[in-house]
């Protein structure tokens, strides 16, 4: 097996086992509780993706969401009336949203398939929506190239990757790097071999404007999350302290633009 290949499978079977979000959730999976516990955690965690996502805006235009994991962002778009298709790399979250679309009794095209190859033809989509998703991938490059692929002419992309000039990067170089007597390994290197699945990737905001080069009006923006303050793994500082840390060194950078 080759080690693109293998590298792959590695990241298939890390959101296999555990869909993203979900380790801390101590209630039956699948249940109304379950979901419940997820969307609270979100808006907990990420209070700001409504901005970014748009939900409110989306009724009736063909959306397409790029991980869809346990379906927390998904639903939302569902909700708000998008004629609205999914993709997951796993079988586990693709079952977790059809379990939930089934829940609140919303309907949505939803499959397993990589986002380095679509299923879906050109210019399908008005929006395309991706949190947190293209940094796993083998090629991320590839996955930007489908995104756009599948987008129309003038439709939107939001796209959302690690920042590796962030408080998080440092706090991770500090535990995996320094506190394991090994100060020389980047941020980089930390990033990918310490962070959620093998082989994340974290970005400069110039190395974000790179990546989203084939969009037009492209926004890159820094977001101050709670990830950049916490305490523990479960553990947050209060909300207020987020305040504290300036934007340009926000873990997660938002990528805006439209598709010439």
């Amino acid at each position: 097996m080759s080690s693109r290949a293998d590298l792959k499978e590695r990241v298939r079977d890390f959101w296999e086992e555990t869909p993203c979000g979900t380790r801390d959730i101590d209630v039956p999976e699948g249940s109304a509780e379950f979901f419940a516990r997820l969307e609270q955690d979100r808006d907990r965690t990420q209070p700001f993706i409504s901005r970014f996502a748009r939900f409110d805006e989306q009724r009736g235009k063909r959306v397409l969401e790029v991980g869809v994991g346990p379906a927390t962002d998904f639903v939302r778009f569902a909700r708000a009336g998008a004629r609205l298709t999914g993709v997951d790399f796993t079988e586990h979250a693709v079952r977790l949203a059809r379990r939930r679309l089934e829940l609140e009794g919303l309907e949505a095209d939803l499959r397993i398939a990589d986002a380095e190859r679509l299923p879906f033809e050109d210019a399908a989509f008005d929006f395309v929506f991706s949190w947190g998703v293209v940094h796993h991938t083998e090629s991320p490059d590839a996955a930007m190239r489908e995104i756009l692929r599948v987008t129309r002419p003038g439709g939107e992309v939001c796209v959302m990757v690690y920042h590796r000039r962030s408080l998080v990067a440092l706090q991770s170089w500090v535990v995996n790097g320094v506190a394991r007597g090994r100060p020389w390994r980047s941020f980089t290197d930390v990033i990918r071999d310490h962070h959620e699945s093998p082989g994340t990737r974290a970005y400069t905001i110039a190395e974000a404007r790179l990546l989203g080069r084939g969009l037009t009006q492209l926004r890159v923006t820094p977001v101050v999350t709670a990830f950049d303050v916490r305490v523990t793994r479960s553990r947050y500082a209060p909300r207020w302290a987020e305040r504290l840390v300036p934007p340009r060194l926000g873990w997660f950078l938002v990528l805006e633009g439209r598709k010439p």
